[in-house]
């Protein structure tokens, strides 16, 4: 995949993470580990198909260190706009609507749109930057969404987990609300 454009990289890269994280989080849907561990594979093909280099001269490692923050902030953003609840049936559902979509579809579109820009109308600002900033390459910018993608897909997760084990340890009252288990 090494012919492909900065931009064909970010749009392949985020439209497959999108469509997977919508198609598994969007409306009711039931909290398993196949649910979660899919977009974690699929972040992780992701990483292997994209990630050429490490780039670890000048400041390149805490730019991208800097993608994997800012996917850990986007991801307990996103986890807030996944409510969870135990279902009649006694299982755990998530329920992801209009916000918890318009996240990852803004991040997402922000991805290919900046990685669009770098090659259509900000390269010489973006060398510029880069030069200033003592970051090394395309890769590094490359591998700081590539991270960010991954922050926020193992947050989303951690999230999904620590509902899913909170619900399971509250006992339900009479009344049918949630209380936690006493211990």
């Amino acid at each position: 995949m090494d012919h492909l454009s900065q931009f064909a990289t970010a749009l392949i890269a985020s439209a497959t993470i999108l469509t997977i994280i919508l198609a598994t989080d969007l409306g009711r849907r039931r909290v398993t580990n196949m649910r979660m561990l899919r977009s974690v594979i699929a972040v992780a093909i992701i990483i292997a198909l994209f990630v050429h280099s490490l780039p670890t001269s000048g400041n390149a490692p805490s730019f991208q260190l800097i993608g994997l923050g800012l996917g850990v902030i986007c991801g307990l953003i996103a986890g807030v706009l996944l409510p969870a609840h135990r279902g009649s049936d006694g299982q755990i559902y998530t329920t992801g609507g209009f916000g918890y979509a318009l996240v990852w579809i803004v991040l997402s579109a922000a991805r290919v749109l900046f990685a669009y820009g770098a090659e259509h109308w900000f390269a010489e600002g973006l060398i510029r930057f880069s030069i200033e900033n003592q970051l090394s390459g395309p890769d590094v910018y490359a591998n700081a969404f590539v991270f960010m993608s991954l922050g926020m897909v193992l947050t989303r997760t951690a999230v999904l987990v620590t509902k899913r084990r909170r619900i399971r340890h509250a006992v339900a009252d009479p009344a049918g609300t949630e209380r936690p288990v006493a211990v």
